[in-house]
């Protein structure tokens, strides 16, 4: 019987890196995706083209009637899920809290944790023992900004993983005894198109210098951390806060 695996926000960066990692390792993968379809459509093409098993699924998370939809249909065309990387996620222009929209922080707080929330909730009723389910494991996103608190630029953000890590802690334990582990990775400064998006596409080169590794990290390198945390060498570790940052 295969692992299902469902990575939010899997059409780029870490996601789309994460998913064809997990294709690699013999994970049939749901590549979860909000607005790029043809991104997705690529990531899934590279599995099967490697000879692994993806579809893709639209779904805004922060949206709960699309949350159930897109597990709907992970059931009914791979099965039951056994993992998930709750990856989707958004930041915005760099501002200071006193210039914050509501609107912005709805964004913010909707996709980022109630997207994730949403989304282990229906995990849990696949993967849980006392659902039927043979146990399994989730991985949420967080990063290192929960520790730093991005003054001046992303304090909304920041706010948001440092929910995600308590939510992790959380639900770690609530799950433990199901079967279900959950852990988090913290990323420091990956090259992906985030930043772009939030209007700081050069932030990672001109930031390096304040990682004691003296450079960014890949996506690659966080999506082996996330598999790793999925596998069964974690076997014995829930409630995990990892670290991926470079030492910042």
């Amino acid at each position: 019987m295969s692992e299902v695996l469902l990575v939010t926000g899997g059409s780029r960066g870490i996601g789309a890196a994460t998913a064809v990692l997990a294709a690699r390792k013999g994970y049939a993968v749901a590549v979860n995706y909000a607005s790029n379809e043809a991104a997705a459509n690529e990531v899934v093409r590279t599995i099967r083209d490697a000879g692994g098993q993806a579809i893709a699924v639209r779904a805004d998370v922060a949206d709960e009637s699309q949350v159930l939809e897109m597990f709907a249909q992970v059931d009914a065309q791979l099965g039951r899920l056994t993992a998930l990387v709750n990856n989707a996620g958004v930041v915005d222009r760099p501002a200071r809290v006193e210039d914050m929209s509501v609107a912005r922080l709805e964004r913010m707080f909707g996709i980022n944790v109630i997207g994730s929330v949403l989304c282990a909730r229906e995990a849990v009723k696949r993967m849980g023992k006392r659902h039927g389910g043979r146990g399994g494991a989730i991985v949420n996103l967080s990063s290192a900004a929960a520790r730093l608190g991005a003054p001046g630029q992303y304090v909304d953000y920041a706010a948001a993983k440092g929910a995600i890590d308590a939510f992790t802690i959380g639900l770690a334990k609530e799950v433990a005894a199901d079967g279900i582990r959950v852990n988090a990775v913290r990323p420091g400064l990956i090259e992906t198109e985030i930043h772009a998006s939030g209007g700081l596409p050069d932030r990672v080169r001109e930031l390096s210098h304040q990682v004691p590794m003296q450079r960014g990290g890949t996506a690659e390198e966080v999506a082996h951390a996330i598999l790793w945390l999925l596998s069964p060498e974690a076997s014995y570790t829930t409630m995990s806060l990892v670290e991926v940052s470079g030492g910042r």
